[in-house]
């Protein structure tokens, strides 16, 4: 096993070749969830480039690179990949800059920053071609919410589900799944949320693409404006939501034509997203040593438990809720 300094020599070698000697630093970059770290490359000349760091056999650049290009011919600002090295997993990509949404959204900002993040989503969703993307079918949607009993329940809670309680879990995942699948097909980024998004210019800059799907409409949509870092108030986030909806339909996306109904299947993928995100910030506390994220947790059992108490058929995870907490 390499080890992470000796990758770093070997990511260093690689860039001074790229950049045909001329002299830069290395920083780091940004922090991520996965195994994948991020360096930014500034020059003598004050250019910059962000290196990405990937081991192969923890993680696969493929998908970004395909999923980058999928983004560019779709009219939506994602990074520049200037070279590749896919066997030893590295990456120089252009700098879309160090502001997050995340650091820029307040009162003041959020409606024109969300209406931008908006006009990059539907372009994204309208540039969708069968074939391109895996499907996040039946299969995935399941393994993703299993993940909230293994490691959330069991691993974090200490709990062991009764069979009453599995069997209230089952019927919810069944909904829920159903209802995702329900939805019209299109482009899923999987991580749209302002983290990921920079300000910059053309505006947003979208990063972390890497596990992009073809599937649900509406995933990217809660993704955004329900996210694991920042609360809005319900009234704001139906606003910003029926903005999207009329967005999607002028540009003739496939959105269902009564609102209503749009709003409960991005509240039950909300939902989806947030059980499986539970399961994940407990994972990557546990398994990969990175405790930061479980600090977000109620954010999400706040998340989950709204939606459960607007919806009768969801009543049995909501008694769940409450038994766990």
């Amino acid at each position: 096993m390499i080890h992470a300094d000796d990758r770093r020599a070997s990511l260093e070698a690689w860039l001074a070749r790229q950049l045909e000697a001329a002299r830069f630093s290395l920083a780091p970059a940004s922090e991520d969830a996965s195994f994948r770290r991020y360096f930014r490359a500034t020059l003598e000349d004050g250019r910059r480039y962000v290196v990405m760091d990937a081991p192969p056999d923890k993680e696969d650049c493929r998908p970004f690179v395909h999923v980058a290009g999928l983004l560019a011919a779709a009219g939506v600002h994602a990074p520049r990949i200037h070279a590749q090295d896919l066997s030893q997993g590295f990456l120089l990509l252009s700098d879309l800059g160090s502001r997050t949404y995340l650091q820029a959204l307040d009162e003041a900002h959020a409606d024109a920053l969300f209406a931008d993040a908006t006009d990059a989503l539907v372009r994204w969703q309208l540039a969708t071609r069968a074939g391109e993307l895996p499907p996040y079918d039946a299969a995935l949607l399941r393994r993703e919410m299993e993940l909230f009993p293994q490691w959330y329940v069991a691993r974090h809670r200490g709990i062991a589900l009764d069979a009453a309680q599995r069997d209230a879990l089952e019927k919810t995942f069944s909904l829920l799944a159903a209802s995702a699948l329900a939805q019209p097909v299109v482009y899923v980024h999987r991580d749209y949320m302002p983290r990921n998004l920079m300000v910059c210019e053309p505006n947003p800059g979208v990063l972390d693409f890497q596990d992009a799907v073809l599937g649900p409409i509406a995933y990217d949509v809660v993704s955004l404006f329900r996210d694991a870092f920042v609360s809005w108030e319900e009234e704001r986030v139906l606003d910003w939501t029926v903005r999207y909806w009329e967005t999607a339909k002028r540009a003739g996306l496939p959105v269902v034509a009564d609102f209503g109904e749009f709003w409960r299947a991005f509240e039950w993928m909300g939902l989806q997203r947030h059980l499986k995100v539970l399961g994940i910030f407990a994972r990557i506390h546990y398994r990969d040593g990175k405790p930061q994220y479980l600090a977000d947790t109620p954010r999400f059992i706040g998340y989950a438990r709204a939606v459960a108490t607007r919806y009768s058929a969801l009543a049995p995870l909501l008694r769940l809720l409450d038994e766990l907490e």
